[in-house]
């Protein structure tokens, strides 16, 4: 019998965050270790008289198939994947390899040169209603530093969270960042400052991510300067970046360093706009409180932000543009080294909980 709240998520992701709708043409892509989620989402699809499309992916496949690629392979490939996103209407996407570091060997420069190959078909992704979803694993719980049964409980807990509550909570948030023009950041070995005026900010609330809750926009492309240190493992790529930390002048990185010096020098020599920031993101929320290793969770670990080298999003754009989008992940909180986030001089959130009172809802203890 199919774990019920395999069931319930399913219903989320299709009727809140997708709004699937009759005749819809949904492709339903998991990795290996989604299948039995995968099942209850084409059987919700065809109940709500969709039409679903299933493609199943192994990262092992993948790995042995970029050993040996060339960027022209890769270009038609992707040629295809355009097409193939073009007649569809919505798409969701299930993460759940099993082994997160599968593609550590494969060489920086054919990892980049997939990135700027697939750059056209992401565009066209996101033109399209979609869904990045992180279903549970046990390499997944093992990067977390948990039992496979407790990351299984805290992951669907995560998902299932009441999201359009905490979309509700967002509106200050969002008001105040639309007429904010200088944004400044403090934590230990960071101090930097951004302008966001005239750039739209949008919530992350369970229509795009699963986990989600974020407030996210982009700086003014040439207005980044100062120095930030993450203090949040990153996984990407296979490789996991620590003590990551970014110097920028006129919104460029002229100097950059992590554990992975000559990995991290490849990603930001990928093309032009990899070293130039593509999105800031406020994390809200409330039942992600450490890291996971994992993007999809870190990036909404509540009293954290993110900065994403790379790529803007169209809806909120900056103009830069970039074969990569990557997310780096600073915590806030006290337990984590504190900080400040400031808007026009102004203090609005201090060690990671908001202290002006039209955002006091988004703090932890208000959303549940």
């Amino acid at each position: 019998m199919r774990d019920p709240r395999l069931v319930t998520l399913a219903d989320n992701i299709l009727d809140y965050s997708l709004s699937l709708q009759p005749g819809e043409r949904v492709l339903i892509e998991g990795e290996s270790g989604s299948v039995e989620l995968m099942i209850a989402l084409v059987e919700g699809a065809y109940t709500r008289g969709a039409v679903p499309y299933v493609e199943l992916a192994d990262e092992r496949l993948r790995r042995a198939y970029l050993l040996g690629a060339t960027r022209e392979q890769m270009d038609l490939r992707a040629s295809w994947e355009m097409n193939k996103v073009k007649d569809l209407d919505a798409a969701l996407y299930i993460l759940a390899g099993a082994n997160f570091s599968e593609l550590v060997d494969v060489p920086g420069p054919v990892l980049e040169a997939l990135h700027l190959a697939n750059e056209p078909v992401m565009d066209v992704y996101l033109k399209k209603k979609w869904c990045l979803l992180r279903f549970p694993t046990p390499s997944a719980a093992q990067a977390a530093g948990m039992s496979t049964q407790a990351f299984e409980d805290f992951c669907l807990s995560v998902c299932t969270l009441d999201y359009a509550r905490l979309d509700q909570a967002m509106d200050p948030l969002v008001e105040l960042m639309s007429r904010t023009d200088r944004v400044r950041i403090t934590a230990p070995g960071t101090d930097v400052s951004f302008s966001i005026s005239g750039i739209p900010v949008l919530k992350s609330a369970g229509k795009f991510n699963i986990p989600d809750g974020e407030v996210f926009t982009a700086p003014v492309r040439d207005s980044v300067n100062g120095t930030v240190a993450f203090n949040t493992p990153s996984l990407e790529d296979g490789v996991t970046y620590e003590r990551v930390r970014f110097t920028f002048k006129n919104g460029r990185i002229i100097e950059a360093d992590a554990n992975e010096p000559e990995r991290l020098q490849q990603k930001l020599d990928t093309d032009e706009g990899a070293r130039y920031l593509g999105e800031f993101a406020l994390g809200l929320n409330p039942r992600i409180d450490r890291p996971m290793k994992d993007t999809l969770f870190d990036e909404k670990i509540g009293g954290s932000l993110h900065l994403a080298l790379g790529r803007a999003y169209e809806e909120a754009d900056n103009g830069n543009r970039s074969g990569i989008h990557w997310d780096v992940v600073l915590i806030q909180t006290a337990e984590w080294g504190g900080g400040e986030v400031y808007f026009d001089d102004v203090l609005v959130r201090k060690d990671g909980l908001f202290v002006l009172p039209e955002l006091e809802g988004l703090n932890p203890e208000n959303l549940g």
